[in-house]
Formats: structure tokens, C-alpha cells, sequence
């Protein structure tokens, strides 16, 4: 039921998920108390995105603003599930993305 362009969300929003998992464990906050600037640094100073890895700098601001622009569907996610961004299952963030998709085709649908 979901375009490309959803399952491409989803799939950024759960691997964008384990990423801001392992940077609020290393800075010992929420994620939800995670600024850009912290998701930014991590990212710089991840070592599996190095250039010996084949990742420039341009990569690393790109993959930056991708985590960081997940971070207004994990809080919606997490605020209809009434629980924090860290504790999102998998699952959750599917079924989330599946039911946007699902009331945009029928707000489509009415309009037609």
C-alpha cells in the first residue's frame, strides 16, 4: 500500500531510529533533548562513515540532515504511542508509515 517514496521514509526513519539510539546512549540524554548539533558531530565522528570507507564530507552533511529530518516523524510516532523516541519498535515505525499512507490515499480518493 505504500508508495516508494514511503517505504524509503520508513526505511531512513528506522535506520535514522538506530542511529539516535546509539547517540543519546554516548551523550547520556533523551533523544527528544538531542539538538542538530549533537546528531551532526556523531555523524562527523562516526568512524564507519570514514573516507577510507568510501564516505566524503558531503555524504556525512547529507546522511546528517537525513537523521535529523527523521526526527519530526519519530516524535510524532513516539507522541501518538504516548511513549519516549527510544523505546519505538520496529513495528511501530511501519504501522505508522503504512497509516499515514493509507489516510493520504483516501484524503486523495474524497477529493476525486
Amino acid at each position: 500500500m505504500m508508495t516508494a517514496s514511503d517505504r524509503f521514509s520508513a526505511r531512513v526513519a528506522i535506520y535514522s531510529l538506530r542511529c539516535l539510539q546509539q547517540i543519546a546512549q554516548q551523550s547520556h540524554r533523551a533523544i527528544a533533548d538531542l539538538s542538530p548539533q549533537q546528531v551532526a558531530n556523531w555523524v562527523e565522528q562516526d568512524p564507519s562513515l570514514s573516507p577510507e570507507k568510501g564516505f566524503d564530507d558531503a555524504f556525512k552533511v547529507f546522511f546528517g540532515r537525513l537523521v535529523i529530518s527523521s526526527l519530526k516523524p519519530l516524535h510524532q510516532i513516539a507522541a501518538e504511542a504516548d511513549q519516549p523516541i527510544e523505546t519505538l519498535t520496529v513495528p511501530q515505525v511501519v504501522a505508522w508509515f503504512e497509516q499515514s499512507a493509507k489516510q493520504r490515499i483516501e484524503r486523495q480518493m474524497e477529493q476525486n
